[in-house]
């Protein structure tokens, strides 16, 4: 008999293993069936549809994926339009989106019921830098000529930056707080569209990412006067006049502002834990590559990676932290 039950217990263990390996196998194996759509919740030529369209051409070009990835901008409502496709979109793991700072501001400059808790956080890919630019032609060699310049106008001259109530017009309320002079904005659509403005001399500076006004900077049309970090930035290599180390941080120059901004993926809700882990998985394949390692180069990314847990936990205290910027420049929606 304790034979009998012995050999009944230790089937049910070999059946209970077996099945826990072909679950996790099954998980382990999970891949999107169709097509994925990429949604960027902005504009074309910013730095985000850059980065999602050089994801897609990097799976695409070393067969990352079985199905295609199609890039699609929702920009509409500063960005509320992507991210109510992923919202609504619940349980359907063929739907990501990569997200901006404006996952914060948005919601709370538009008044869109929506928060980054109606989707399911993937990972952090980067984190993007901010940098004070001037048309190359202009006399402004540095930051402190160019706030002069700004005192002197009384308020005159034009900082140009991507949407409304988002994350460039926020440095620009920082900057105005920290010197006391004012700047008119002029929102545009995306940061591609920014540094074509500058170079037009259609405003008279922009905050624009790295990577949306390096190609300008390389062809002598754009100077970076300070970046918004609290350190120099590490890269090395000449781009036009200087490199990226080169250009001081905006403390140095007496511009007390420091502002970074997320690159990341999310899914919509309600996708399960083995999907996720693909997308994972598949970014960090793509981060891998030459291709990606070059954009971060050309870009001036901090290269930070996050998932999981401690993913979550800096999204939750960048909200807090971006309601309480949005409150002190009067960009809440009441």
């Amino acid at each position: 008999m304790r034979l009998k039950l012995f050999s009944n217990l230790a089937l049910k263990t070999v059946v209970s293993v077996t099945l826990a390996i072909s679950a996790a196998a099954q998980a382990a194996t999970w891949q999107p069936t169709k097509n994925v759509e990429f949604v960027v919740p902005a504009g074309t030529g910013g730095g985000a549809d850059q980065m999602a369209r050089l994801i897609q051409g990097i799976i695409t070009k070393n067969n990352l994926m079985k199905t295609s990835m199609v890039v699609v901008n929702k920009g509409g409502g500063a960005g509320a339009e992507g991210f109510l496709e992923i919202k609504n979109a619940k349980g359907d793991p063929h739907k990501i989106v990569i997200t901006l700072s404006n996952l914060f501001t948005t919601p709370l400059a538009t008044g869109v019921p929506f928060s980054w808790k109606d989707m399911t956080p993937v990972a952090m890919l980067a984190l993007d830098e901010f940098v004070l630019w001037v048309n190359a032609e202009a006399p402004h060699k540095t930051t402190q000529d160019y706030m002069s310049a700004a005192k002197a106008s009384g308020g005159k001259l034009k900082m140009g930056g991507t949407g409304s109530k988002q994350e460039d017009q926020i440095i620009t309320a920082l900057i105005e707080k920290s010197t006391s002079n004012k700047f008119i904005y002029v929102p545009y659509k995306g940061g591609g569209e920014v540094a074509v403005q500058l170079v037009g001399k259609h405003v008279d500076s922009t905050v624009n990412n790295p990577i949306e006004a390096v190609a300008q900077w390389r062809g002598g049309k754009l100077r970076p006067l300070c970046v918004f970090d609290g350190k120099r930035l590490a890269y090395k290599e000449k781009i036009a006049d200087k490199s990226w180390a080169d250009i001081p941080t905006c403390k140095e120059n007496g511009l007390d502002v420091e502002y970074l901004m997320l690159r990341g993926i999310f899914m919509a809700p309600g996708v399960t834990a083995e999907q996720t882990a693909y997308y994972i998985d598949l970014m960090k394949k793509v981060r891998a590559t030459a291709e990606w390692k070059k954009f971060m180069d050309e870009g001036a990314f901090n290269q930070t990676f996050m998932e999981g847990a401690e993913f979550t936990r800096w999204i939750a205290n960048e909200e807090i932290r971006h309601r309480l910027l949005m409150q002190e420049a009067g960009f809440v929606a009441k």
